[in-house]
């Protein structure tokens, strides 16, 4: 098994974070620092340390369901002191988000100790669906959906087609549920802003196959059986 690999499953970091940490050399293979990409392991033998820690594959794997409030940091510590989603997980096990959701954003957000299983619903590769809910201003026109629906030019690099649905229509104000297939950093703001509008309040209700009913900002549970299986299966990770 390739390290970075090893590494990611054992929720030390994501898969390319985890090459970093390995070029930058804080990896050590039994007592030998190693800084070779291609490196492979026996995961059965060998003895892997981050920074002179010895990194083991959770003995349980963990699955919740959080629903992020607003003023909350995804990540596992801010170096602005801001509050992160930890705070609010009462549980004594090392575990860390599944991607992002912005300080400013809400919803579904999971939590997991299994680096492989984060690295496949975030990667790009699997196009794994996310439903917002958005309220928006300065949307007032077809045009501007459709811009939005056939991908936006975003930081040089044009945004997959994206499904679009009006929910509610309220004064100056219009809800959509806005579904992408990608995760790049605030980009639903960002596509709504790029066509002349604003992001009043934006809530992550799907991710997957999965939904958030049933929880309020800051409740969280386990995922089901079925919705863990279900998750696998998305990204290609359930093996019959």
């Amino acid at each position: 098994m390739r390290l970075q690999k090893y590494m990611a499953m054992c929720g030390v970091a994501s898969r390319r974070k985890s090459e970093q940490l390995i070029s930058d050399g804080h990896v050590k293979v039994n007592e030998t620092v190693v800084t070779d990409m291609g490196f492979n392991i026996d995961e059965t033998k060998d003895k892997i340390y981050v920074d002179n820690k010895k990194i083991a594959l959770p003995t349980r794997e963990i699955y919740i369901m959080l629903y992020k409030p607003r003023g909350y940091v995804s990540s596992c510590v801010d170096d602005r002191g801001r509050k992160t989603v930890l705070d609010l997980i009462k549980l004594d096990k090392r575990i860390f988000p599944v991607g992002r959701l912005d300080y400013d954003s809400e919803g579904l957000l999971l939590l997991t100790n299994n680096g492989e299983f984060a690295n496949r619903l975030t990667h790009p590769k699997y196009k794994i669906k996310k439903t917002y809910k958005v309220t928006t201003t300065g949307i007032t026109t077809d045009q501007q959906i459709e811009e939005m629906e056939a991908g936006i030019e975003i930081d040089g690099k044009k945004t997959l087609p994206a499904e679009i649905e009006l929910i509610k229509e309220e004064n100056a104000k219009l809800t959509f549920n806005i579904t992408i297939r990608e995760g790049r950093n605030r980009q639903i703001r960002k596509m709504v802003e790029a066509v002349g509008g604003e992001v009043h309040r934006l809530v992550r209700v799907s991710l997957g196959p999965i939904k958030i009913k049933g929880l309020k900002p800051g409740e969280y549970r386990d995922l089901t059986s079925k919705e863990i299986v279900d998750l696998k299966k998305a990204c290609g990770l359930f093996k019959l």
